[in-house]
């Protein structure tokens, strides 16, 4: 965990806390992301998740922003990369799209919840971060575009492929053709957020509690329905209730079960081993 990172930091959020803060760190630029973010991202959330003090995790953005989508650098580089055959160059170009959508994807393949506590800018590739993640909250003057469309791009990382499950196919439709700016109050009315915070302090406190909420409850149970969840939006009920039956099979007979109906037998706070 004390390995340095070009775009982010981590931070847990008190010794004893279960809560870690999972930071985009280039503030100087609004969290813009360069190419390096793709190859960080995925190997922090692994190193997280593989920690067994980490309950969940936090995702937020230093300075003034949350993300103010990809370092156009970036993306002038990746267009730049057109020389010699070209069924080679399409074909190394697909395998680096591929590799940068894993890195967003690497936020549900982590066991462990991922909570997006958005404020300012949430553009472009920050929408696709955000959509992955397993809950969002934001700021009332946080401000949100599926922005590719303005940068002659068919957006790729995943927005187009989440959104539409998050906020219905015809929002989603409209938001991604117009890539127009909207606000925090229309994120919560379109189901993008669950709830708008008045200031960066009172997101700051009302995600904490939050994450620190769910941090004490029983971890197998956390991760399944995480798991579950995620599962069963890309199947049909039939094959999501399999699944769920296949999982608890495996997972339901643990000692956070016992410790649980213990607790509420005893009228107590009830006490479970780390994952």
């Amino acid at each position: 965990m004390e390995e340095k990172y070009e775009t982010l930091k981590i931070q847990q959020e008190s010794p004893n806390s279960g809560v870690f803060n999972l930071i985009l760190n280039r503030p100087s630029v609004s969290n813009a992301l360069g190419l390096n973010f793709f190859s960080e991202f995925p190997k922090v959330l692994n190193a997280l998740d593989q920690n067994p003090t980490v309950a969940v995790i936090v995702l937020s953005g230093s300075g003034n922003h949350f993300c103010g989508g990809i370092d156009l650098k970036s993306l002038a580089a990746i267009a730049d990369d057109n020389s010699g055959d070209q069924g080679r160059t399409r074909e190394r170009l697909r395998r680096k799209i591929k590799l940068m959508q894993d890195a967003i994807t690497a936020i549900e393949r982590c066991r462990k919840p991922v909570i997006a506590a958005i404020h300012g800018a949430c553009l472009g590739l920050g929408i696709n971060i955000v959509t992955a993640c397993d809950i969002r909250y934001c700021t009332k003057d946080a401000f949100f575009s599926v922005k590719e469309v303005d940068l002659a791009i068919t957006a790729d990382l995943g927005t187009l492929q989440r959104l539409p499950g998050i906020v219905g196919f015809g929002k989603a439709m409209e938001l991604s053709l117009t890539g127009r700016r909207f606000l925090g109050d229309e994120a919560k009315e379109l189901g993008l957020v669950s709830q708008v915070f008045g200031s960066r302090e009172e997101l700051k406190e009302g995600v904490c509690t939050i994450a620190e909420g769910i941090g004490g409850k029983p971890p197998l149970a956390v991760v399944g329905t995480k798991a579950v969840l995620i599962r069963s939006r890309d199947v049909n009920v039939e094959q999501g209730l399999d699944y769920v039956a296949t999982w608890n099979s495996s997972m339901l007979l643990s000692e956070d079960l016992t410790e649980a109906i213990s607790a509420q037998k005893q009228k107590r706070k009830p006490t479970f081993a780390k994952l």
